[in-house]
């Protein structure tokens, strides 16, 4: 990949305007990468995500904690939830002590997808991961965090 005044041919301002502009630029690049892979298994990466998290939950969870713990936090959470459960790949319980809570927990067929997913992502993300070591990675980090305040 060319750097990021090739790609844009732009000049910048400042060294800080280039790196939020490099940050968005390398997103939306990693993000094109993602709707790529995922797109084969009939997924988005926001549905990815959504599969994810639920993994990580080991047990249900009620929407509103999954769209807490988005990377994009879509307003839009709830019918990409939906498109999983009618996939089969997500169930949906209501709470029963009050209707208006639902929750969701990945099913035995979306575990399924996601190791088929994570053979996928790790042969498609060794070579991005080998460019950046281990220190870098951990400054990038911190320079990130900070941004964030």
């Amino acid at each position: 990949m060319a750097r990021i005044e090739e790609e844009l041919l732009s000049k910048f301002e400042s060294e800080q305007q280039k790196a939020m502009l490099n940050v968005l630029f390398t997103a939306n690049w990693l993000r094109s990468r993602q709707t790529a892979v995922y797109k084969p298994f009939g997924i988005s990466p926001q549905q990815y995500n959504i599969l994810r998290i639920l993994r990580g939950a080991k047990g249900r969870m009620n929407m509103n904690s999954v769209k807490e713990r988005m990377i994009d936090r879509a307003p839009n959470a709830t019918r990409l939830t939906d498109k999983l459960i009618a996939k089969g790949l997500v169930e949906r319980e209501r709470c029963e002590e009050d209707r208006r809570v639902v929750y969701v927990r990945i099913s035995p067929k979306g575990l399924e997808l996601l190791a088929r997913i994570d053979v996928v992502n790790r042969s498609d993300m060794k070579d991005l991961i080998e460019r950046v070591s281990e220190a870098e990675a951990e400054w990038t980090n911190r320079a990130l965090d900070h941004m964030r305040g």
